[in-house]
């Protein structure tokens, strides 16, 4: 007896899920943000169960939201037939942005007092509910422990360095364990508290600190893991010294925290993790947050213990983080009102990148199988070819890039990017993200912040030449011409920050 041709078509789209979700994934943990620390692979059989776990959510996720089919995200292959659009004549499709500063109601925005106490809030709720998710009500609190102090020298420097570990309570669902592994690292002489970057990438002290510390029951939650640094091209200037020895070089501190500490990278650990923690061992709701705002959550939780400690300025802590973790770094900053200063590297699709702009990687990627993970289930509706709700795409979206980097105004962002010659690939879309940094000034002029200096017509702006930083405001960006990385940005981060924040 022939299976109904329904039937038949819902077979196929399972097993093309399947399929990518087994490419995708794998791809997921063969490439990693450069200069981030890992943990070891999983092996084969772990990495089949993942991935089958992997594809199982997702289809419970798109059965849930009543999603029959999703449009396939383009290839980062150029030699594809489905490979990302790099024409800018094509790049636009939806070439109206949301204003931020026009309320819901279509009144303007025109005071500051007006934006805090309606516009944003809306902003937030669009986001939480449609983008990144929502941090539930019932988070369990975290309890920092020292687990190891060391001593070593630093760009010439002594310093002070501890292995943190905090542990998340879970005594209402005591089968879920999560520890979240940071760092803090201080200035041994400092004259007084020091300003500290919150690093997002490995969550364990580095080698010059010696031997990995264990917890006095013997475990090692905190182990380094692989590093994984850009390759120099061949003619490539003298690399510049590590992004830590120049913080603390400059008097300023840094932390180190394990994002995949707080949350794993990928959907078999949506049930696991503190997202899974919350919700004792079951899937998510389609407003629940993803990954990217468990790991801004595990900063902000990061936060709370620098906060507490003498030696560390707590009126001037940043984020900084590279890739997805740049993603992460910037949603920190949106949602956590706390964080000084923010650093987002290279951060692409989901961070700093137009979802309205159709080149490089898109809506449809971040909806796949591979990455959906990283935002609240929601987003899957703007990938949906057919639904019961119809179809939409990523012009329906309330919000876009812009206002979420508006969203951290006044407050200093700076936004960094390097080269697709030396690896920063055009899949992240350099110039959609400098559209959206543009999109974002009136924003920061409402509240008394400067600009980037340039014209607000962000469909007609130029991006600005390689090594030219647009750093007199508290809106900065500059494209650097290295790779993957925010390592030749340091340098003018830093006091471009220092500048910021009056020290």
């Amino acid at each position: 007896m022939r299976a109904p041709a329904s039937s038949v078509k819902r077979s196929a789209r399972g097993a093309r899920r399947q399929a990518a979700a087994r490419a995708v994934l794998a791809l997921l943990f063969a490439i990693a943000p450069m200069s981030v620390a890992l943990a070891q692979p999983p092996s084969g059989a772990e990495l089949e169960k993942l991935r089958a776990e992997t594809a199982a959510d997702h289809a419970a996720m798109l059965e849930r939201l009543g999603i029959r089919e999703l449009r396939p995200g383009p290839s980062g292959d150029e030699s594809k037939p489905d490979h990302a659009n790099y024409d800018e004549a094509l790049a636009n499709p939806y070439p109206v942005l949301p204003d931020p500063l026009t309320l819901k109601s279509g009144a303007k925005v025109t005071t500051a007092d007006a934006w805090w106490t309606l516009r944003r809030p809306e902003i937030v709720a669009d986001f939480e509910r449609e983008v990144v998710g929502r941090v539930p009500a019932n988070v369990p609190s975290v309890s920092w422990a020292t687990i190891a102090t060391r001593e070593w020298t630093s760009a010439g420097r002594k310093v002070v360095g501890r292995q943190l570990v905090g542990t998340v309570d879970n005594s209402a669902y005591p089968p879920i364990s999560v520890e979240i592994c940071m760092t803090l690292v201080l200035p041994a002489e400092a004259r007084g508290p020091a300003p500290v970057m919150i690093m997002l990438g490995g969550g364990a002290l580095p080698e010059a600190a010696g031997a990995e510390p264990a917890m006095s029951d013997g475990r090692m939650p905190c182990k380094r893991g692989p590093v994984f640094a850009p390759r120099p091209a061949a003619n490539a200037p003298p690399a510049d010294p590590p992004a830590t020895d120049q913080l603390i070089a400059a008097g300023w501190g840094f932390a180190s925290l394990s994002p995949t500490s707080v949350q794993a990278d990928n959907g078999a650990g949506l049930t696991r993790g503190i997202i899974g923690l919350v919700n004792r061992g079951a899937r998510r709701s389609p407003e629940d947050w993803g990954a990217l705002r468990a790991w801004a959550w595990g900063a902000s939780r990061g936060l709370d213990f620098l906060a507490a400690q003498p030696g560390v300025d707590a009126r001037r802590v940043g984020v900084e983080g590279v890739s997805r973790y740049g993603k992460a770094a910037l949603i920190a900053m949106a949602f956590d009102p706390r964080f000084a200063v923010v650093l987002v590297g290279s951060s692409g699709e989901g961070g700093a990148k137009l979802h309205r702009r159709r080149w490089g990687e898109q809506v449809e990627n971040l909806t796949g199988s591979g990455e959906y993970h990283w935002m609240a289930s929601n987003f899957l509706k703007y990938g949906a070819a057919s639904a019961d709700f119809g179809s939409l795409n990523p012009g329906d979206l309330p919000v876009d890039a812009h206002e979420l980097i508006a969203l951290c105004a006044p407050r200093p962002v700076f936004i960094s990017y390097g080269v697709p010659e030396q690896g920063d690939a055009k899949w992240l879309d350099q110039r959609g993200s400098f559209m959206a940094t543009v999109a974002a000034q009136p924003v920061f002029r409402l509240l008394g912040a400067r600009d980037l200096g340039v014209p607000d017509d962000y469909a007609k702006a130029a991006l600005p030449g390689v090594n030219v930083g647009l750093l007199a405001g508290e809106l900065a960006w500059r494209q650097h011409d290295g790779g993957h990385t925010d390592g030749p940005n340091w340098k003018y981060f830093i006091p471009w920050a220092d500048r910021m924040l009056g020290r």
